[in-house]
């Protein structure tokens, strides 16, 4: 099951067949929106609106635990996360779409794991996408002659207010690529609940270190995100049959990542706990 996790209309692709909207219910509160299930081309998909439909809810808020662990329930193996974000390097314009594969996490009032006391885990973060799905979109991503960058480090901030000067300049100086409000710490509770992820940052503008920055209309910005929305269903669209087919377990370890992470020893897991986690860690909690 491929899950795909974006904004508004990435979900209004052509060819989607048997679709429906349903309430998943989490352990972890309420996820963003119902999920929209559907096939196409014969490949099940699961679609979850970041934001909410009609973009209700702020970064900050989002419940990025319930999100992914809904997907979970619903049988996801493989996220693909589409974000907006800005650009910290010039040759990294407006309309490019970068495949990242590093994170620099500044967030800093949001739940960030599924595991805590009572039941401890520590999952490896070293390479927090899949290279696996980051093949995948860069194919689709030649196919479709979007322009793009293979690899690339994504600064997540706390929002929902855009950088000072010179946090930008900050972030510039230590070599990120992108920077957003989104995929932390959603890449690592996909790790955590064993899923594959894969991020593609699409470029809507240049963050606030660049001298045409204030030149850049809001007209201009928007025309950017529906041209980008309209490249993502494409995106979308073009990788799922290059994902079909796949083995069942990725060759990475993104589906057992937990299988040496929890540290807690068994006599001492707090049951609640594990009741909680049925869905995220059954696997290795014996749900």
């Amino acid at each position: 099951m491929i899950g795909v996790i974006g904004g508004s209309g990435v979900y209004e692709i052509d060819g989607l067949e048997d679709v429906r909207w349903e309430r998943v219910g989490s352990s972890f509160g309420e996820p963003s929106d119902e999920l929209l299930f559907g096939s196409l081309d014969g490949q099940a998909l699961v679609f979850l609106p970041r934001h909410g439909r009609g973009h209700r809810i702020p970064p900050s808020e989002l419940n990025f635990r319930a999100n992914i662990d809904a997907l979970k329930r619903a049988g996801v193996t493989e996220i693909l996360s589409v974000s907006a974000c800005g650009s910290l390097k010039e040759e990294l314009p407006p309309g490019t779409f970068v495949i990242c594969d590093q994170f620099i996490d500044r967030t800093f009032a949001r739940e960030k794991s599924f595991f805590g006391t009572g039941l401890v885990a520590h999952v490896g973060l070293g390479h927090p996408v899949c290279s696996r799905l980051g093949d995948a979109v860069e194919a689709a991503c030649k196919d479709l002659e979007i322009p793009y960058q293979r690899a690339g480090t994504y600064l997540a901030m706390e929002g929902p207010q855009f950088s000072t000067l010179a946090e930008s300049e900050l972030y510039r100086s230590w070599g990120c690529d992108v920077i957003g409000m989104t995929n932390m710490p959603e890449a690592k509770l996909a790790r955590e609940a064993e899923i594959c992820y894969a991020t593609v940052a699409m470029v809507t503008d240049y963050d606030c270190w660049h001298p045409d920055h204030d030149h850049v209309t809001v007209d201009a910005i928007i025309q950017v995100l529906v041209s980008n929305a309209d490249k993502a269903r494409s995106l979308v669209k073009s990788v799922t049959p290059v994902l079909t087919g796949r083995p069942k377990s990725c060759h990475e370890g993104c589906h057992t990542a937990l299988e040496t992470a929890i540290i807690t020893a068994p006599d001492a897991r707090d049951q609640d706990m594990v009741k909680k986690l049925d869905a995220v860690a059954g696997r290795v909690l014996g749900g």
